[in-house]
């Protein structure tokens, strides 16, 4: 009994770190290092908060700059188009942003770098569960 009680304790451990990590993505937009965090993985249909560092040429935090993210669903038959934003605000060297994913699926994410009138883009895909 004993063993069964230590054997279910670490399997919950394990899956505890498993999914106690967040999500991830770090990808160049134009000519900055952006790393995007999210504090779910993976992300779910409700609110889901980021961190995004940007990183110019020189590997120096990019606090100067104007952060959006826009997400949206693609669109599927029988319901409206579903495209939202949300602007990042600074806090130390990175940009705190809440997503509000209204369903489970996939969602494309991008964040846009507006900094010195130049736009800067980085896309990808998450799927909310």
């Amino acid at each position: 009994m004993r063993r069964i009680a230590i054997f279910a304790l670490i399997l919950l451990l394990i899956a505890g770190i498993a999914y106690g990590k967040e999500y991830e993505y770090k990808r160049k937009a134009g000519e900055y290092e952006v790393e995007v965090k999210i504090d779910r993985n993976p992300p779910v249909a409700g609110d889901n908060n980021m961190k995004i560092e940007i990183k110019d040429a020189s590997g120096k935090y990019v606090t100067d700059a104007k952060v959006v993210v826009e997400y949206s669903m693609p669109p599927m038959p029988g319901m409206p188009p579903m495209n939202y934003k949300t602007n990042g605000a600074l806090k130390g060297n990175e940009y705190r942003a809440t997503m509000n994913l209204s369903m489970a699926g996939s969602w494309n994410i991008a964040v846009k770098i507006i900094r010195a009138g130049k736009i800067s883009t980085m896309k990808f895909t998450v799927d909310a569960k």
